[in-house]
């Protein structure tokens, strides 16, 4: 498949998502050679590598098949969370289903954290190479490997620690990850120890203006232009400061240019929405009066709320609008 008709394809799929529609469905099977019966599914795998072992949930949609290797999305839980009901919350399954995409949840546990957050404070976690970004980087290039997965579309997101883990995985692998996705999240570089990040989720980061260089180097060391990142975040959010939204998005925006945002209103699902676009590749999204919680999400899942805009349609559909040159 050419270039061009792998680009129309993609733009396609990311036009009929944003419709609300579905993508053509066609056979599946989670191995080289799928059958025209299967269903999709959704099974448990165990990733081990030099930084460490965790569980992984993985989707595999009912339209997979190998001639047309599909997008890939690593989607982060947040605390208190697991993989299962970060997936009901988000009803993410449901909406890679009708886009044939293909969906993994790493898997934080009690063990590694009493309350099963990714440490993303961690300075061991924002570099490659090292901890729990690593690791999820090995999670998604052990998939890449077992699946036919077009490597111009590996997504990843996740929201609040996982949002955040999702921001530092990406940053430290910018060769992996088309886009980003982050919900309720903060900056790179927000924190590197525990009480620096209980601070900047109260008030925002400490010093937001430093914080742009740190991307633009990663830019520049990886020849990108753009990280492409969209950003949701509760106007309302006790947890973690709606500021540290503001703040990720403008990080990765000025570090790739962009000078100004156009900025629009409306009313989503009942509530408020402010859309802020930076350049091409920048969406910030404050949903006013949305707590921390998923927005548009299912109440068969933890932190979610109903109300406002699908997080997760518009972000899927903002990742397949995002494939890498």
């Amino acid at each position: 498949m050419n270039h061009i008709t792998r680009t129309l394809l993609h733009l396609t799929m990311a036009f009929t998502l944003a419709a609300g529609g579905c993508a053509p469905a066609g056979s599946a099977e989670p191995a080289p050679a799928p059958s025209a019966s299967a269903a999709s599914s959704f099974e448990w795998a165990t990733y081990t590598g030099p930084e460490g072992t965790r569980r992984y949930r993985l989707f595999i949609p009912a339209g997979y098949e190998t001639w047309f290797p599909p997008p890939l999305v690593v989607m982060l839980h947040g605390c208190t969370q697991d993989p299962d009901d970060f997936a009901r919350g988000t009803r993410f399954n449901a909406l890679a289903e009708s886009a044939g995409a293909i969906v993994v949840y790493p898997e934080q546990t009690a063990q590694l954290h009493p309350q099963k957050c990714w440490t993303w404070y961690d300075a061991a976690n924002q570099r490659a190479g090292s901890g729990e970004a690593a690791i999820i980087a090995g999670i998604t290039r052990e998939v890449m490997a077992r699946y036919a997965v077009d490597p111009a579309r590996v997504f990843i997101g996740g929201v609040s620690a996982g949002g955040i883990m999702a921001v530092n995985t990406a940053a430290s692998h910018p060769d992996l990850y088309a886009a980003v996705g982050v919900h309720s999240g903060a900056a790179y570089g927000t924190a590197t120890d525990l009480p620096a990040a209980l601070a900047a989720m109260r008030s925002g980061p400490a010093n937001p203006d430093a914080l742009v260089e740190p991307a633009r180097a990663i830019l520049r060391a990886s020849g990108r232009d753009w990280l492409p990142m969209i950003v949701f975040h509760g106007g309302a959010d006790a947890v973690v400061n709606v500021e540290n939204g503001r703040r990720l998005a403008s990080q990765w925006a000025v570090a790739g240019g962009a000078k100004d945002f156009l900025r629009s209103e409306e009313q989503i699902g009942g509530l408020t929405v402010v859309k802020d676009r930076f350049g091409p590749a920048t969406e910030l999204w404050i949903v006013q009066g949305l707590g921390h919680a998923w927005s548009g999400g299912s109440p068969e899942g933890t932190y979610t709320d109903p109300r406002g805009p699908d997080a997760s349609r518009e972000m899927l559909r903002f990742f397949l609008s995002h494939p890498r040159p």
